[in-house]
């Protein structure tokens, strides 16, 4: 019986690169390991698309700013001053969260916020998320869920309808 000669070249080693390539560069240039995308909501369990999925922010600026519309309005209409427009929006803001999940904005475009847990945000919760909610800045500064600073203190999100 013959020995079969061994291929000395064969293929080379993943972590070895091509011939004429420094090992450094063959590592720059390899194609990443394949992995599905993440998206915000995934890790809470939530749809990456439609009905329970995150809101996206274009939505939710669009609810803030007629939440803020409404607010001046009636502002104007009880005191005849636009004074008391924060006020009145915060007073919204907080009631309507913690009892419904809804602002009259984000009914109108389809969004609530809920609980991680998916409850509803409730009294005390809602009053910590609009506290900082009218700080301005840290509903600014969302994570990889699209989750600002008030959602995380409050463990909240905010998902489509």
């Amino acid at each position: 019986m013959a020995k079969k000669p061994r291929n000395r070249r064969g293929p080379a080693p993943a972590s070895q690169a091509p011939a004429g390539v420094p090992a450094s560069t063959a590592q720059l240039t390899a194609p990443p390991a394949a992995r599905k995308a993440y998206y915000p909501g995934q890790g809470f369990g939530l749809p990456e698309h439609g009905p329970g999925s995150v809101a996206a922010m274009p939505r939710r600026l669009l609810a803030l700013l007629i939440d803020w519309l409404l607010s001046m309005l009636i502002a104007y209409w009880l005191t005849h001053s636009q004074f008391w427009t924060i006020a009145v929006f915060a007073v919204e803001v907080y009631v309507l969260t913690a009892t419904t999940g809804f602002t009259v904005g984000k009914r109108l475009v389809g969004i609530r916020t809920i609980r991680t847990n998916g409850g509803l945000v409730g009294f005390w919760w809602a009053l910590v998320r609009t506290v900082i909610l009218l700080t301005v800045v840290p509903p600014l500064l969302t994570d990889r869920d699209l989750r600002g600073m008030h959602d995380r203190a409050a463990d909240t999100i905010v998902i489509r309808i």
